[in-house]
């Protein structure tokens, strides 16, 4: 949620801060602002909107001189998108300027004690307290100050901060959300995300939790929040900016989808090696498998659609118990984890507030947590016992799809090597199950070539209000995933049924016309899928159907069909759900949706 930037040098820093911010937009807002400081005083723009009205309020940056600035892009939390809570937030003696990604939690009581002692407040966000509280304690060492404020806070944040006594000076600070140093040639940036950094430069630093620092055009100086000395390794960004370019494709989410046969590629690819699956997680062996009693998997959004799916394809191979849990209900329900449960977490960002609780209380119980994720460095990423990247690349758009098959294929790719190291699968069906996981990107890229006719499709639910999607067994994970892609980028309302339990109440909601996606791609419940279709029908539903392309039986009772090439049943989960983002897209596109940025969402949910 949200996103920050800043920069020192000696360029102007108005510029570099809108393209800093118009490359965060993916991550959802609904108001930006930047702070420039120029001979000594600090200058703020900020509007509610697109950051395109900051561009022209500020002509590109060009009426804003200065070289030291910082940037947001505001999610609304606390207090409505205005223009007077956009970011950035001055001090009352105007020589402060904060921009804050996260949540202050003890705001209030912060608020009540500064107002008591003076301070006026013009927003309704929590941020404001930072700002005041820095004026407060500020006595002419700004690194002091700052180290006195963070002491005062409880939540989540992660903060820029100029001063105009520091003319050249920004300092950063982090605590549970994600904070990036990216280091120049005398000049110097911070971002919540590399993707600001990159055409800047691909030298960085990954701030820790408890740190800050004091970036200046020329140096770098981290401490912890006791003002003690960090010494940070530097890092080097392996993709450069036209990896998250559209790339000619109109929008990023259909880029993403393109993109999917590849990125699978590389999730699986290093790590078959011959005949063996070699993961590169240190420790995670069959010796430690092997004391696992159960697995529980937790995440948020679609992460946890895909550990939905992955429970099956887990418990076919390792006949092992699997349980899924919203993260964001995990640490609410006393989790009966322990040190024979093993908790697989996913996530994208590596930074979903839920999903990090999660990970922190699955530890306090002693259980293990392996991560899986995408963003390298990341918190979810350091703070579990076992960490696997997905490898997906930069995803853009807010609706993810490579994030979501690359989590699912790993997930796969996870559960024969724990049959393999368990003894749980003989070779003979080991050598088919790698070699049908080797065959994944082929079979993603024909889903999509055997799909050519869904724009035609979207177009019959441009006006619908109500799309229903039905499955059983795995193919019930998927329609939830489905269903969701639906939802979220074309405002259609979408429900995901177990097909089994139409006759138990939802039947009553099918009426003439209405639109149902049934998909038929577990062949074990071909038939009872089958005969619910015909039951949707004869109560006038207009099904469109998602099966193999050599299907007959389910061809000859739906309306219409989407194909899938031949795949392994296993691990059909991961091809099953490629038509279904196209069909999301293609509608949404029909209702001339914000495909890349659809309303209140965020790419990164950082707050509860």
């Amino acid at each position: 949620m949200c996103g920050i930037v800043g920069y020192t040098g000696m360029q102007q820093a108005a510029p570099i801060l809108l393209e800093g911010l118009k490359r965060l937009e993916y991550r959802g807002y609904d108001s930006a602002g930047i702070a420039i400081m120029d001979d000594g005083s600090i200058s703020v723009q900020k509007v509610s909107g697109r950051i395109s009205k900051l561009c022209e309020l500020t002509e590109d940056g060009k009426t804003c001189p200065g070289n030291v600035g910082i940037g947001h892009t505001r999610w609304a939390t606390h207090g409505a998108p205005t223009d007077i809570n956009a970011h950035p937030h001055m001090s009352n003696d105007g020589r402060f300027a904060v921009v804050h990604n996260g949540i202050i939690e003890n705001y209030l009581a912060l608020r009540e004690e500064l107002i008591g002692k003076g301070y006026h407040f013009e927003s309704e966000t929590d941020t404001e307290v930072v700002v005041n509280l820095l004026e407060m304690y500020y006595t002419g060492d700004l690194k002091n100050a700052v180290m006195r404020v963070s002491s005062r806070l409880q939540g989540s944040y992660a903060l820029g901060v100029v001063c105009s006594d520091a003319p050249d000076e920004i300092v950063a600070i982090r605590e549970s959300s994600p904070l990036i140093i990216g280091i120049g040639a005398g000049e110097n940036y911070f971002a919540s995300d590399i993707a600001a950094l990159v055409p800047y430069t691909r030298n960085v630093v990954y701030m820790e939790d408890g740190e800050f620092a004091q970036i200046t055009p020329d140096a770098i100086r981290i401490y912890d929040l006791f003002g003690n000395p960090v010494s940070k390794k530097v890092q080097k960004v392996n993709w450069d900016v036209q990896t998250a370019e559209k790339g000619g494709y109109e929008h990023f989410m259909l880029k993403e989808i393109i993109e999917q046969p590849r990125a699978v590629e590389a999730t699986l690819r290093p790590r078959i090696r011959g005949s063996e699956i070699v993961l590169d997680a240190e420790g995670l062996d069959g010796e430690f498998l092997r004391k696992i009693r159960r697995i529980m998997i937790t995440a948020c959004g679609s992460a946890y659609y895909a550990g939905c799916a992955g429970r099956y394809a887990i418990e076919a191979l390792c006949r092992i118990p699997v349980s899924t849990e919203l993260a964001s209900e995990f640490r609410y329900g006393d989790p009966m984890v322990d040190s024979e449960t093993l908790v697989i977490v996913l996530s994208q960002s590596g930074e979903t507030a839920d999903t990090i609780a999660a990970v922190k209380e699955s530890k306090a119980k002693g259980a293990p947590v392996l991560a899986m994720v995408n963003v390298v460095g990341s918190t979810v990423a350091k703070l579990a016992d076992f960490t696997l990247y997905t490898w997906a690349g930069p995803e853009i758009a807010v609706a993810t799809t490579k994030g979501y098959t690359t989590q699912l294929a790993l997930l796969y790719l996870f559960a024969l090597y724990a049959a393999k190291e368990t003894g749980r699968v003989d070779d003979k069906r080991y050598r088919h199950l790698l070699r049908a996981l080797r065959s994944l990107p082929k079979r993603i890229q024909e889903a999509v070539d055997l799909n050519p006719m869904l724009d035609r499709y979207a177009e019959d639910y441009r006006n619908t209000r109500s799309i229903f999607f039905i499955g059983r067994n795995s193919d019930y994970a998927m329609a939830m995933e489905g269903a969701l892609k639906m939802k979220e980028i074309s405002y259609i309302h979408a429900e995901a049924y177990a097909a089994g339990e139409l006759k138990h109440g939802t039947i009553a909601l099918i009426e003439e016309h209405q639109p149902v996606i049934a998909l038929c791609c577990n062949t074990i419940v071909q038939e009872k899928t089958m005969n619910n279709i015909i039951e949707v029908k004869a109560r006038g539903a207009d099904v469109l159907a998602l099966a193999e392309k050599n299907n007959s039986e389910i061809i000859s009772v739906a309306d219409r069909m989407m194909y899938l090439p031949e795949v392994e049943p296993v691990f059909a989960g991961v091809v099953e759900i490629v038509p279904l983002q196209l069909l999301a897209y293609y509608t949404a596109k029909c209702r001339k949706c914000d495909i890349d940025k659809p309303k209140n969402l965020a790419k990164s949910v950082t707050v509860e």
